[in-house]
């Protein structure tokens, strides 16, 4: 009974850290902006926020769910096409979640 309960409570324990890293976040997704698209500033986007309000949460949403988000940053950004083509599945995620978090209707980042 022991030995199942230990081996019960470490299962728990693996799924809870591996389901935690899985997951996508707004602040790795601006921090890849920050990094990889400052190549966006050619074509007038000052900083990660005007991307990010170039839409509502609903539009960003709509966008990924019929699979035009890629072509639509791409539009957005057409200096930093060769960037997303090179994007992972992670990196697509994270800032998938920081152009929702931050969308025009959505909250207002603390900087660029």
């Amino acid at each position: 009974m022991k030995t199942l309960f230990k081996t019960l409570l470490a299962t728990l324990a693996i799924v809870a850290l591996t389901s935690s890293v899985a997951s996508a976040d707004a602040k790795k997704g601006q921090k890849y902006y920050l990094k990889k698209l400052k190549v966006c500033k050619k074509n007038g986007l000052k900083n990660g926020a005007v991307f990010a309000t170039k839409h509502t949460r609903r539009e960003w949403s709509a966008l990924q769910e019929s699979g035009k988000l890629m072509g639509e940053w791409q539009n957005i950004c057409p200096s930093g096409t060769q960037k997303f083509t090179k994007m992972k599945d992670k990196d697509i995620n994270n800032l998938y979640d920081f152009v929702y978090k931050y969308a025009a209707d959505g909250d207002v980042p603390s900087c660029g």
